[in-house]
C-alpha cells in the first residue's frame, strides 16, 4: 500500500475584465497600466485576485469593475467570457483567470485604483493589431472578448447594451458598424432590424432630431435572441464564396 498522501496543487484564481464601449463612434476597450510586478508599467486588462475564499466569482468581477476603474456596475452588461489557465500564463505561479465581458454605453473616463497606476480607453483595433502590447495573455483574452461581442451582435440583442435607454435605428447601426468594423447599407439594415421581431420597440411617438428630419426613438425589446439573425457582411460574403466554389 502506498503511504504517500495526495495534496492539491496550489492554484490562484483571478478575474479579468474585457470592458467595451463606443467613444466617438469607435469601439474602445479599457486598459490599465500595471503598477506592480510582474509586467510593471505594461498595459493590461482590469482585474485581480479573489479577496477571500468565500467571495463569489461574479461578485469579484463587479468589485474589480469598481476598484480598478471607479466604474459602477449599474447599467453595465456583464457576462462570463471564459476560463484561461495555461500553466505558463503568469510568472507568479499557476494562476487561472475567469474572464468577463462588460459592455455599457457612454462610459466615463476611468480612474485607476488598487495596483493600477493609470487607466484609459484604447481603440480596440490597437489591441487586435498588436500595436498595444498587453501583459500576461491579455491580448488573447481581449481578442476573444471582442470576437465574442461581434458574434453575439449577429444572433442576440447585445447591440442594445451599447446604446442608451432610448436610441434611433441610425444610432443602433453605428453600434454594428463600430463593433464589426464595416459600413452597412442603411436601407438594408433598417429592413433587417424591423424583420427581427421583438428586437427593438418604438417609444411612443417620441422622436429625436438628428440634423435632418426627426427620427423615431426605440428601446430594447423583449427578445434576447434575434430571428432572423443579422449576419456580418464579411461572414456572409465568405459563405457565398464557399458555396460558389462547392457549386
Amino acid at each position: 500500500m502506498r503511504d504517500d498522501v495526495w495534496s492539491p496543487t496550489p492554484v490562484l484564481l483571478t478575474v479579468d475584465l474585457v470592458i467595451l464601449t463606443l467613444r466617438e463612434g469607435i469601439l474602445h476597450i479599457l486598459l490599465v497600466e500595471r503598477g506592480e510586478d510582474p509586467f510593471r508599467g505594461m498595459s493590461a486588462l482590469p482585474g485581480g485576485f479573489l479577496n477571500h475564499d468565500g467571495e463569489e466569482i461574479l461578485d469579484a468581477a463587479h468589485r474589480e469593475l469598481s476598484e480598478e476603474t471607479a466604474l459602477t456596475s449599474s447599467g453595465v452588461h456583464l457576462e462570463q467570457l471564459g476560463v484561461y489557465g495555461d500553466s505558463g500564463r503568469d510568472p507568479r505561479g499557476r494562476v487561472v483567470s475567469v474572464a468577463h465581458l462588460a459592455i455599457a454605453p457612454g462610459l466615463p473616463d476611468p480612474v485607476a485604483g488598487t495596483d493600477a497606476t493609470d487607466a484609459a480607453w484604447v481603440p480596440a483595433d490597437a489591441v487586435l493589431s498588436g500595436e498595444e502590447e498587453l501583459a500576461f495573455d491579455h491580448a488573447r483574452i481581449a481578442a476573444h472578448g471582442i470576437e465574442h461581442a461581434r458574434t453575439k451582435l449577429e444572433f442576440s440583442s447585445l447591440a442594445t447594451a451599447f446604446c442608451g435607454k432610448e436610441f434611433t435605428i441610425a444610432e443602433l447601426q453605428q453600434v454594428y458598424e463600430a463593433v464589426w468594423g464595416t459600413e452597412l447599407d442603411t436601407r438594408n439594415f433598417y429592413r433587417k432590424v424591423q424583420a427581427a421581431k421583438g428586437f427593438i420597440v418604438p417609444v411612443g411617438t417620441d422622436r429625436r432630431s438628428t440634423g435632418g428630419r426627426p427620427a423615431r426613438l426605440y428601446r430594447a425589446g423583449p427578445k434576447t435572441m434575434l430571428f432572423p439573425p443579422l449576419i456580418r457582411p464579411t461572414q456572409l460574403a465568405t459563405e457565398e464564396h464557399t458555396q460558389g466554389e462547392e457549386g
